[in-house]
């Protein structure tokens, strides 16, 4: 005999637990209900009803999901709150102010060089509204973008005159394609670099049109090399400063004055053969003898920097990075450096050199494409003006940072551990070592102070403070979270203070004492 729908047995714990279910889905508002609350609707005000009701659905799905797995409805508190905080954090941009806590001072995937006050007010200034970009005031007609940094960079560096793109990658570019496509580059095997994002040199020469010639080894190339690779389609001869990684031992390569004085005596030996030709009455050489030369006679020298700096780098105990000026000096036809390395201004791609050439790199159609926007020429010419005052060093972050001296960061590390100690947060000073980071002095360093920080679950807590507002930034080793202050701002050491009070005692384990 079967079972009737009434007779079946039954789970009574199972009816419970749905007339609960169903006791607590009545307690979900309509959307439109959470939207005339006023909190609510105050922030539909302030961001839009648009991004409010998607927020409240959200928050009205997660509550269901919430049900279903048999937890009770978000009180009206709650509501507020969870759509609250939905919207506030759809309403966060993705690219977001941080404070960088990791002792590395050019930090490529932070935004590498922060801007000086002085740039920052700058590009505050031209972006309120209009601005002589393109326009020239006295003649009261149109003018040139370029004009504008050209300037500075040639009174800085000794240049005859100058040309800005969008990043140094581009300057080399362009200037490989405007003057050397379809001729020979020579560059020696061990400048062959990759930088980052897999880009590298074989491949900006192949994709400018160029054809790359190879000299000399790995670990060293000699003068001789490049002038016994010299022929009829050479345009130039390449020099390519590994900033990114750093060769010791057994290595040589050819000074740029080197390759500057190759290129003259086959330029003078070229004039030589040509007035041989002219005084045995012959109409013209013969056919391919140095045809398509880049530069009048003679291959031209580009000389790629990569970070490039305006400033002696030894007089901090660093290395020596090459100095624009020491390029232009030395006879460089086209010299390439970065905006947003050592320089500690925005991203930009400067090219210093020969009136001539920079004229040609302008004239280009490539120029109109990498040419950068009024904000990065405000930004830039604010920090030349640093340098102009010769206030570079107080006035432009990165150079503050390295200028930095190892018992002035120990003092502010001291500090601030007394006041990490009075918001009960144990902590300790420890030496440590700061980098310069972004491709600019490979394997160099500064002595600091870091403040440590036992953690059981390190790994936890640096995630907590990334997720913080700003978010913060910091090295782990071992069990301790290790933050260096060279590279916190000084107007954001009490915002890294309240963060570290709000997230740190939250954590499982309280931070403990670094026992040193």
């Amino acid at each position: 005999m079967k079972e009737t729908g009434s007779n079946r047995p039954h789970n009574s714990s199972d009816s419970e637990k749905r007339l609960s279910e169903v006791s607590e889905y009545r307690k979900l508002p309509a959307v439109d209900k959470l939207l005339s609350v006023p909190e609510i609707a105050a922030l539909a005000a302030s961001y839009g009803s648009g991004p409010v009701t998607e927020a409240a659905r959200a928050v009205l799905d997660a509550a269901r999901t919430a049900i279903d797995s048999g937890e009770p409805a978000p009180t009206a508190g709650q509501w507020r709150t969870r759509i609250t905080d939905s919207v506030l954090a759809a309403s966060f941009s993705s690219l977001r102010p941080v404070i960088n806590a990791t002792g590395v001072i050019i930090h490529t995937n932070l935004g590498r060089a922060p801007l000086g006050n002085e740039a920052q007010d700058a590009v505050v200034r031209l972006a309120e509204g209009y601005s002589t970009l393109e326009y020239d005031l006295e003649a009261g007609r149109r003018g040139s973008r370029h004009a504008h940094p050209a300037r500075l960079l040639c009174e800085l560096t000794g240049a005859e005159d100058a040309l800005v793109v969008n990043n140094n990658a581009a300057a080399v570019f362009l200037a490989l394609t405007a003057l050397c496509q379809g001729r020979e580059v020579i560059v020696s095997r061990g400048e062959l670099v990759e930088i980052g994002g897999g880009f590298r040199i074989p491949d900006v020469l192949r994709q400018s049109g160029a054809t790359l010639v190879e000299v000399g080894t790995t670990n060293r190339t000699h003068p001789h090399d490049f002038a016994g690779a010299i022929g009829p389609r050479t345009a130039a001869l390449m020099r390519i400063h590994a900033s990114n990684f750093k060769q010791v031992g057994f290595v040589k390569k050819p000074e740029l004055s080197e390759l500057v004085e190759i290129a003259r005596e086959h330029g003078a030996a070229r004039s030589r053969r040509a007035a041989e030709v002219v005084s045995a009455g012959v109409e013209s050489e013969p056919a391919g003898e140095f045809q398509g030369r880049a530069y009048g006679d003679r291959p031209l020298v580009i000389d790629d920097l990569g970070s490039g700096t305006l400033l002696d780098t030894a007089q901090f105990g660093l290395a020596p990075e090459p100095m624009v000026q020491s390029s232009v000096q030395a006879g460089g036809d086209i010299i390439t450096f970065s905006g947003d390395k050592l320089l500690g201004g925005p991203q930009a791609g400067l090219i210093v050199g020969k009136a001539e050439l920079i004229g040609r790199l302008r004239a280009h159609p490539l120029a109109r494409a990498l040419r950068v926007d009024k904000m990065t020429l405000a930004a830039l010419d604010a920090t030349l003006q640093s340098y102009r005052r010769g206030r570079a060093t107080a006035e432009i972050p990165v150079w503050r940072m390295i200028a930095e001296k190892g018992d002035s960061v120990k003092e502010r590390a001291r500090e601030f551990q007394r006041q990490l100690t009075a918001a009960k947060i144990e902590s300790a000073v420890v030496p440590g070592r700061s980098t310069i980071g972004g491709g600019s002095l490979p394997g160099e360093t500064l002595p600091t102070s870091l403040l440590a920080l036992d953690m059981p679950r390190p790994d936890s807590a640096a995630a907590s403070l990334r997720q913080a507002d700003p978010p913060i930034v910091c090295r782990i080793q071992k069990d301790q979270l290790l933050l260096d202050l060279r590279t916190v701002l000084p107007e954001q050491e009490q915002a890294l203070l309240k963060i570290l009070s709000n997230h740190l005692p939250d954590l499982d384990g309280q931070a403990g004492g670094a026992g040193l």
